[in-house]
């Protein structure tokens, strides 16, 4: 039996993922990070993006998580965002049309915008679309 630990991808709404993995790859802020068995305690902040769940069989499983914390225990490690999706759950028309809409609002200098929410938003839009072609590339569409 490989090495494995006990990984939770739990969002404000549901859990999202439970169960035993090899490898867990997380988008932290200060660049990705890998967790596997044997990992030293460890508490961080997320970006949004995707996280990468390869389970004990080999299998790749991808989901998309719009920031929120990592924390690493003996043999456990939990991410908790306010929001986490599953991969058949995105929607890449809609992450495009955020996107668009993101970027229009802050080039748009006339216009009273919040422009820290427009970033943020087009962050959020941005990363969903890395989650997707992360899913197409682990899938051999990309």
């Amino acid at each position: 039996m490989a090495m494995t630990i006990h990984c939770d991808i739990v969002s404000a709404e549901a859990e999202i993922f439970s169960g035993r993995a090899k490898l867990v790859v997380a988008n932290g802020i200060q660049g990705d990070l890998g967790v596997t068995y044997g990992h030293a305690p460890l508490l961080t902040s997320l970006e949004p993006g995707p996280v990468r769940v390869v389970l004990d069989s080999g299998e790749e499983q991808v989901y998309y998580v719009s920031g929120g914390y990592l924390e690493v225990q003996p043999n456990v490690v939990s991410i908790l965002a306010d929001t986490a999706l599953r991969a058949g759950d995105l929607d890449e028309a809609s992450a495009l049309e955020a996107q668009k809409e993101a970027q229009q609002a802050m080039l748009n200098q006339n216009a009273d915008i919040d422009y820290s929410r427009a970033a943020a938003q087009l962050a959020s839009a941005s990363a969903m679309l890395r989650t997707l072609q992360q899913i197409r590339k682990a899938a051999g569409k990309g």
